[in-house]
């Protein structure tokens, strides 16, 4: 037996009825956080809420609660659909939880908005200039007349 098809049976495992897992590890599990102190530093911090309450990194959690968190700019509402407690290959990690239709649109809005956006470095008009600005300002000079040039 593989090791992927172990822990999809340790995962499967877990997710018996009346089986709990802790918050912070289930989102670890879930691939949702990359280690397990990020997952429960963003609970604490209230950006993950479970059935629409704010939770503690230690709450336990159960098929079929729903999920609200935050990742930044970005909002995912998700459906535990099954429990593990192991982290295992992102397929496996994948099938534990369903994303509603509606947070998958506005996941997707917000990237096509993001792509679609200005570039934050066209938008500035001063600064240092570039070495086509210098070269521009040093023939200006040098061609321009002054009043302070004239002869008195």
């Amino acid at each position: 037996m593989t090791q992927a098809r172990a822990k999809a049976a340790a995962a499967a495992a877990a997710s018996a009825p009346g089986a709990r897992v802790r918050l912070d590890k289930w989102l670890w599990a879930a691939r949702l956080f990359k280690t397990r102190a990020l997952a429960a530093e963003a609970v604490e911090r209230g950006r993950v809420e479970v059935n629409g309450q704010a939770a503690k990194p230690s709450r336990e959690l159960k098929c079929g609660d729903r999920l609200r968190l935050r990742q930044g700019p970005v909002e995912r509402v998700v459906d535990i659909v099954a429990l593990s407690a192991v982290r295992g290959p992102a397929p496996v990690a994948q099938a534990l939880y369903a994303e509603t239709p509606e947070s998958l649109a506005a996941r997707i809005a917000a990237a096509e908005a993001r792509r679609l956006a200005a570039e934050p470095a066209h938008s500035i008009e001063q600064g240092r200039p570039t070495k086509r600005d210098r070269r521009q300002l040093a023939q200006w000079q040098r061609w321009s007349a002054s009043a302070d040039d004239l002869p008195e």
